[in-house]
């Protein structure tokens, strides 16, 4: 891996933790904004838990070494989280500067899953 790949990395790594990790504790501690957004689109609160809980424990996993199964898990679950956010904003008719953090985050979670180091990758041999 090139210093600028791993540069790139964890500049998205950083990012997208971030992201969740704030995203998540909000969730969890049911901050007003979460709540009235998550009412609009139409969701019961508890998801908001959930989802929150989830979050957290996703970054905790993609940053820490080792644990490549639960790392692709993670990926995996900020993946659906994130376009079903984007889902759900487009069809509850939300305006478009709505989609911008979660379509900020899928990119990140897929520039962080794609570009990670060898050592936090599975090995699939065919």
């Amino acid at each position: 891996m090139t210093r600028k790949q791993l540069l790139l990395y964890w500049t998205s790594t950083t990012l997208l933790s971030i992201g969740m990790f704030s995203g998540g504790i909000a969730q969890i501690m049911q901050a007003e904004p979460n709540k009235e957004g998550i009412l609009q689109l139409g969701y019961p609160l508890y998801f908001m838990t959930i989802i929150g809980i989830w979050k957290v424990l996703g970054v905790i996993t993609i940053l820490l070494p080792k644990m490549k199964i639960f790392k692709e898990w993670a990926y995996a679950g900020f993946f659906f989280v994130l376009t079903g956010a984007v889902f759900s904003h487009i069809m509850s008719g939300d305006s478009y500067s709505e989609l911008i953090a979660p379509i900020t985050l899928l990119i990140l979670t897929i520039v962080s899953w794609y570009i990670r180091p060898a050592s936090r990758k599975i090995a699939f041999t065919y």
